[in-house]
């Protein structure tokens, strides 16, 4: 059996995957130590260990997408935009990314909520827009 090390506060029981001078769950100073716990233990607080998926194993997500109003925003995006979903544009400064997402969110917008964020580098650049 595969074992792993964990620390254990000795003072409340509280697990970490690394020594810390202070346990975060009860503040106590130089309480925690390292234990052997098998492999296949959960850990407090730890994630469950992922497991990879090959594309071929991935059922193809079947909600209906929204139309950007774009035909080559729609193939990228591959089919649309995800009820949902968060769409991250970046590029050069220039090169159109809020007068392209203005006419995505403005097309969006005649059926459905909108909300536009844009972080800038400046106070006065930065918005958040509801549709």
């Amino acid at each position: 059996m595969k074992h792993s090390t964990v620390f254990v506060c000795q003072a409340c029981g509280t697990q970490s995957p690394k020594w810390l001078g202070r346990c975060p769950a009860c503040g106590e100073w130089n309480s925690l130590v390292e234990e052997r716990a098998p492999g296949g233990e959960s850990r407090r607080g730890a994630a469950p260990a992922a497991r990879a998926s090959r594309l071929s194993e991935i059922p193809p997500d079947t909600a209906a997408r929204t139309g950007s109003g774009m035909a080559e925003v729609d193939r990228v995006l591959g089919g649309g935009l995800f009820p949902g979903g968060v769409v991250l544009l970046g590029g050069d400064p220039g090169v159109g990314k809020t007068t392209l997402l203005l006419q995505v969110c403005g097309h969006v917008g005649r059926s459905a909520p909108v909300l536009y964020a844009s972080g800038e580098e400046s106070l006065e650049g930065s918005s958040l827009v509801f549709l």
